[in-house]
């Protein structure tokens, strides 16, 4: 750490004076506006970004023929979540077919994200969302009301023997991820916009913590969808009232463990957090009850039975890694929880 003296002049001003080194790189001349932001901790951050809205930044992809559709997918949700606001997908002849292709679900996967221009040769994307326009938490209620009813559903497909509408939700699983990426997006823009960070009144810390959280409820909306794709294969057998009971009060169960999780998340209450981790317990005596005698048999669908089983388990868990989560930022930071979630 390079260590530079206070100065005092004009007899009201304290001036201290920039590294050489940062200004040449930075091409900072005479009266060229500089922003100061007073960060939480009292450090401050100096910048050269003093317009309000986040800096335009342009990602441009060559393709060919030989370039795989979902490696191109992928490269274009890296750019998406990475916050750039315009994206070029360019090829030297005519676009292969499957780039049109790849680039309309992108869009209908992410929020935001249109086709402005198109050309045989080149299609150019644009974000037309502004990140503050979608806070996080409401991103994160939105996709603990999706998870938690996929989950429901798929249990309930069981009951009703439903295979369409273990098929839906399968489907809705693609809503999840939309929104994951989306706070995952506006993560990597809060850390990188300090004005941003402001104007969404989240600090960076903050912001890292939703993206924690909303990683986890993706991974139970997987579980859900886990469930519903072994479904067929469960159906291949009867399932006595006892045994389905079983499992219904396991799923309750799980979903109580998730439910106390995102209040104690929202409300900032360790307590509330601690006694989630403490419930974990009861879920897995009760999936231990199914899953012990299932594993002994060779019957048809004892295999997929013991996949839900396994995910209705998993759900339990990632509840209790959201809770720890909640206590590890509250012990971390001073500020109370609740006043950022808007709760």
């Amino acid at each position: 750490m390079e260590i530079r003296r206070v100065q005092f002049t004009g007899g009201s001003s304290y001036v201290l004076t920039l590294p050489k080194e940062w200004v040449d790189a930075r091409k900072i001349k005479k009266n060229d506006p500089l922003g100061i932001e007073v960060q939480p901790d009292g450090t401050l951050t100096i910048t050269t970004a003093t317009a309000r809205e986040p800096v335009q930044r342009v990602k441009e992809f060559a393709v060919t023929e030989s370039i795989e559709p979902d490696y191109l997918f992928r490269l274009l949700i890296g750019a998406y979540i990475a916050g750039f606001t315009t994206i070029v997908i360019r090829s030297g002849d005519r676009l292969p077919p499957f780039v049109r292709t790849v680039v309309r679900n992108f869009t209908q996967m992410t929020i935001g994200q249109e086709v402005i221009e198109e050309t045989e040769q080149a299609i150019t994307l644009k974000d037309l969302l502004s990140p503050a326009e979608m806070p996080f938490a409401n991103s994160i209620r939105r996709m603990y009301v999706i998870v938690r009813a996929m989950h429901e559903d798929a249990v309930a497909a069981i009951r009703t023997r439903n295979t369409d509408l273990a098929k839906d939700v399968a489907a809705r699983d693609n809503d999840v991820d939309r929104l994951h990426w989306l706070i995952a997006r506006q993560t990597s823009m809060v850390l990188s916009h300090t004005e941003l960070s402001k104007r969404m009144g989240i600090t960076p810390v903050m912001a890292n913590h939703y993206l924690l959280i909303s990683r986890i409820i993706e991974r139970i909306g997987d579980h859900a969808e886990r469930i519903a794709d072994n479904v067929p294969g469960v159906l291949a057998r009867e399932i006595d009232a006892a045994t389905m009971e079983k499992i219904a009060q396991a799923s309750r169960t799980a979903l109580a463990l998730f439910d106390r999780s995102i209040v104690a998340f929202f409300d900032g209450d360790m307590k509330k957090a601690q006694k989630t981790i403490g419930s974990l317990q009861a879920l897995e005596a009760l999936c231990d009850g199914i899953t012990g005698p299932v594993s002994r048999q060779e019957a048809p669908g004892a295999l997929a039975l013991g996949n839900i089983m396994g995910s209705i388990r998993r759900v339990g868990e990632y509840s209790a890694d959201i809770a720890e989560n909640v206590i590890n930022y509250l012990v971390e930071n001073e500020q109370p929880h609740k006043k950022k979630a808007g709760r």
